[in-house]
């Protein structure tokens, strides 16, 4: 590594190095990511000389003030709901100085810098999952039977890296993981299979199904894309003879209305919602209120704070204004996206595992939606990627 000879050049090298320690900071079991956040978005504004002016930001903006407005005007009481909150201007805040930062540079020793850390963070989840499945002996090896097997793998004596949370862990590998197979793809216009199939791994791993479809649609999109009309016949073929396997080991179909079944837990709460729509007020119920909505309306409640998915999540919460300025949030930051790099099969494609996971899971401000999007505009904003011209490679 060339030693920085100027001020600006030494600047410069901190924000890359703070970018990385970013993205390894929310995989740490203590939560120092959000001063990491705030430190490394102080940085980037001291780099960057104009600031970034867009229709996405005024949409960011209008949601977030919209927030906190909800928010003051019901403030709670609880420890809990200040801290949920606080990541809401905290992660929007990293979103849009990262962003700005990054519009505005080469980023092309930054990209062998994320390279390097997410070899890292990979590497030690893999590490994580294996002290789990080692604790109990590695019976669930070949998967779990049901969404509490699946949880009850994930013991709080054993844990150092990640999140102690299967779903979330196993989100945070399908949006991060994918990003990892994309990164061939931006820096030597190539697929690594060997990236594809360890991602895929550690989603099995996770005993979760959400990174698991999430990856299988975002690889067969890709895959795809890049295929010609030979391979898309077989592709097709294949899913067609893998798709009762699918159903049945990653999905779990045969369990998926259960009350005890991740994926049937949410079907009542999305029955609850539209079934009871009439009485969400059109302004919004408040922050962190579908915990409240849901112990009232819903068949049975399991005690999670959120809905599981990002869209019903922010009407409930903030209302029509919250909806709507979310939705047109990402719709112009898609725009703008496609302004830095007019390829939209690759924004569509980068798009795809974020939209799978958003609908099941997400409150819509978590850190793991931030990072996927700074780490997306850093991976398309730079050379075109010609998707169809992409050649798949061992290493």
């Amino acid at each position: 590594m060339q030693i920085p000879k100027t001020m600006a050049e030494h600047k410069t090298t901190i924000c890359e190095v703070l970018f990385c320690v970013a993205l390894l900071a929310v995989f740490l079991p203590f939560k120092i990511y959000p001063l990491v956040f705030l430190v490394a978005s102080l940085f980037f504004a001291m780099d960057t000389s104009v600031r970034l002016w867009h229709p996405w930001v005024v949409f960011l903006a209008i949601f977030t003030g919209y927030a906190l407005l909800v928010f003051l005007v019901g403030l709670p009481d609880g420890h809990r709901d200040m801290t949920n909150f606080l990541k809401l201007p905290i992660n929007f805040c990293y979103l849009y100085f990262a962003v700005g930062w990054l519009a505005r540079r080469d980023n092309s020793r930054l990209l062998r810098w994320v390279d390097l850390a997410l070899h890292v963070a990979l590497a030690l989840t893999l590490l994580q999952l294996l002290i789990y499945h080692q604790a109990v002996g590695f019976r669930w090896i070949a998967g779990a039977s049901g969404s509490a097997q699946g949880s009850a793998l994930y013991r709080a004596s054993h844990y150092f890296w990640g999140l102690d949370d299967k779903n979330m862990f196993g989100a945070r590998i399908a949006l991060l993981g994918f990003v990892y197979v994309l990164l061939p793809l931006v820096r030597q216009q190539g697929r690594v299979w060997w990236r594809i199939a360890l991602v895929l791994l550690l989603a099995w791993l996770s005993l979760s199904r959400t990174p698991v479809v999430a990856l299988l649609m975002g690889v067969f999109c890709l895959v795809w894309a890049a295929s010609g009309i030979r391979w898309r016949v077989v592709l097709g073929l294949t899913a067609v003879l893998a798709l009762p396997l699918i159903a049945q080991k990653v999905i779990r179909i045969e369990n998926i209305t259960a009350s005890n079944d991740g994926m049937g837990v949410r079907m009542v709460y999305w029955k609850a919602f539209f079934e009871h729509f009439t009485t969400i007020s059109p302004l919004g119920n408040g922050f962190m209120s579908g915990g409240d909505f849901l112990d009232r309306y819903a068949a049975f409640y399991h005690g999670e704070p959120h809905i599981h998915n990002t869209f019903l999540s922010c009407y409930l919460d903030f209302g029509i204004i919250g909806l709507a300025s979310y939705v047109l949030f990402l719709f112009y930051f898609y725009r703008f996206c496609l302004a830095r790099q007019s390829t939209k099969l690759f924004w569509w494609i980068a798009a795809v595992p974020l939209l799978a996971i958003m609908m099941i899971l997400y409150s819509g401000y978590d850190n793991d939606i931030i990072l996927y999007l700074v780490l997306i505009f850093l991976l398309g904003s730079g050379h075109p990627v010609a998707i169809k011209h992409v050649k798949g490679r061992i290493a």
